[in-house]
C-alpha cells in the first residue's frame, strides 16, 4: 500500500479536475435536465425525470426492469418496503441496482479512534483493537450507478467496532465479524457528489455527508476516486484500487451495520444489506494506493496516523437495500 502525502500542486499531475463543490452546486440546479424539490426544508436538485423524479424511493420494479432489462432484480423481489418518517416522507429500505466499490482496511492509533467517538457511542461499543493501541479503519469508495436515488459517488471513513451488546475481544472480534459477513463500525467522514444524496443522508439518517465532487475512473487496471476538496476546489484525497483477479461469483450476502446518535441525542443504529454478485480480496500492500494532499479530509486521514493494510476488497457488481435506523435499544433487549 502507497500512502503518498502531496502539496495542493500534486493536482496538476492527478489529470482534469471537473470543478469546485460549490461550482457544482451551481450547475446542478442550472442544469437544463433538472428539477428542484423540498426535502425537510432543503431544495435539492435532481435529474429531471429520474427513478427520484417520479418515484420518491419507491419506484416499481417492472420500471426498473424495463430501463435496465439487464439487471437482475430477483433479490429485490423478495424485500418489501415501508414507508417512513425521516424527517420527511420515504421507503425502507433504499434499494441499489447496480454498484461498484473498493475498500481498504488500515491499521490506525487506537487511542486516537477512541478520542473521535462521542462517549456515549463509547459506552456501547469500542474501536477493535488488532494488536497493542493499534485499531482499524476502513476506507470504501462507492459509485452507485443505479438506484432509487438516480447515481452519485461516495465515500466512506468508519472506526470498525464491536456490536453493540457484545464483547471486544480484538483479533478474534474482527474474526467472528469475517466470518459471519456482519460487520459494525461507527462513521467518521462521508462525502458525497449529489445533494440529494447528502440531504436524505444528513437529515434521514444524521450521518457526516458533505458535498463535494467525486472523480470516478476506470481503467484497465484500477478504479480509481478522487474527492474534491469543498473549498479549495482541488484534488483533496485519491483512492486508487487494483480491479482484481480470479473474481468469485458465489453470491455473498453482507451486513454493514453502524452505531450513530441521531438529532434527538438518542443512540440509533443502521444497516445495509449488500448482495455481493462479483468480488475478490487481497492482504497486498501493493494494492492500494491512497494519496493525501493538503486538503481537510487528507489532514483529517493524517490524524489517524494510518499504518499497513489488513485487507483490499475488490466488488465491482454488488447490489445493496439500505434501512433507516433503530432505537439501540430495541435491539439491545432483543
Amino acid at each position: 500500500m502507497k500512502v503518498r502525502n502531496m502539496t495542493l500542486l500534486a493536482a496538476v499531475f492527478l489529470g482534469a479536475i471537473t470543478g469546485a463543490a460549490h461550482a457544482q452546486d451551481v450547475g446542478e440546479t442550472e442544469r437544463p435536465d433538472s428539477t428542484i424539490i423540498n426535502i425537510a426544508g432543503h431544495e435539492v436538485p435532481l435529474v429531471k425525470g429520474g427513478l427520484y423524479d417520479r418515484y420518491r424511493s419507491n419506484p416499481p420494479l417492472s420500471v426498473v426492469a424495463a430501463e435496465s432489462p439487464e439487471t437482475d432484480l430477483s433479490w429485490f423481489k423478495t424485500l418489501e418496503k415501508t414507508k417512513v418518517d425521516i424527517g420527511f416522507e420515504s421507503y425502507s429500505p433504499n434499494f441499489y441496482y447496480e454498484n461498484s466499490r473498493i475498500t481498504a482496511v488500515f491499521t490506525a492509533d487506537l487511542s486516537g479512534l477512541r478520542e473521535l467517538m462521542p462517549s456515549e457511542v463509547l459506552e456501547q461499543v469500542q474501536p477493535i483493537q488488532i494488536w497493542p493501541n493499534r485499531g482499524l479503519v476502513a476506507l470504501t469508495a462507492y459509485a452507485y450507478h443505479y438506484c432509487d436515488n438516480d447515481s452519485y459517488n461516495e465515500i466512506a471513513l468508519s472506526i470498525i467496532t464491536n456490536k453493540p451488546g457484545g464483547s471486544n475481544l480484538g483479533p478474534f472480534t474482527m474474526l467472528g465479524q469475517t466470518r459471519s459477513k456482519s460487520f459494525w463500525g461507527y462513521v467518521l467522514k462521508l462525502p458525497v457528489d449529489t445533494e440529494l444524496a447528502r440531504v436524505r443522508g444528513v437529515v434521514g439518517y444524521n450521518l457526516p455527508k458533505w458535498l463535494t465532487d467525486i472523480n470516478y475512473r476506470e481503467g484497465d487496471e484500477s478504479l480509481t476516486f478522487e474527492v474534491i476538496d469543498r473549498e479549495t476546489g482541488e484534488v483533496d484525497v485519491v483512492f486508487e484500487g487494483a480491479k482484481l483477479k480470479d473474481l468469485s461469483s458465489d453470491v455473498a450476502m453482507v451486513t454493514n451495520s453502524f452505531t450513530n446518535i441521531d438529532e434527538k441525542g438518542s443512540l440509533i443504529y443502521g444497516y445495509s444489506v449488500s448482495r455481493q454478485l462479483s468480488y475478490a480480496s487481497s492482504t497486498s500492500d501493493e494494492a492500494v494506493n491512497l494519496t493525501l494532499t493538503d486538503g481537510s479530509l487528507s489532514r483529517y486521514i493524517k490524524t489517524l496516523d494510518l499504518g499497513s493494510v489488513v485487507k483490499y476488497e475488490y466488488v465491482p457488481d454488488f447490489q445493496s437495500a439500505l434501512y433507516v435506523p433503530k432505537p439501540l435499544s430495541a435491539m439491545l433487549q432483543e
